[in-house]
């Protein structure tokens, strides 16, 4: 069974962008074709943004989060490769539950 681990910056497309790719794999997910998994550090992460950008859509946020598996959040000092800190928790926690596949988007570009 193909497991996808979701990302901060998928959870928040996909909510805000109900047509597009990011809330499609979702949908499929929940129809059954793979299983879609994320950790309460991401889950946080991506509500927050909402909230802040986009507050009108965290009703439609928390109604795909019970579409998703919710996964035991990691520390990332365990983290097997050499990653901002920030990003290790996450990379843990899709190694930890077995993940097949580790999904991301592109996020805000910091100058």
């Amino acid at each position: 069974m193909i497991r996808l681990f979701l990302d901060a910056n998928v959870l928040f497309t996909a909510t805000h962008n109900p047509s597009g790719k990011a809330a499609f794999i979702i949908d499929l997910g929940s129809q059954g074709y793979w299983e879609v998994m994320s950790c309460s550090y991401v889950i946080e992460e991506a509500r927050r943004n909402l909230s802040i950008k986009f507050p009108h859509y965290l009703e439609r946020f928390e109604s795909l989060m019970a579409t998703i598996i919710k996964v035991p959040s990691r520390s990332g000092r365990m983290c097997p490769v050499l990653l901002l800190e920030k990003d290790r928790p996450i990379l843990e926690a899709a190694i930890h539950c077995k993940a097949t596949h580790l999904l991301t988007g592109v996020g805000d570009i910091q100058n």
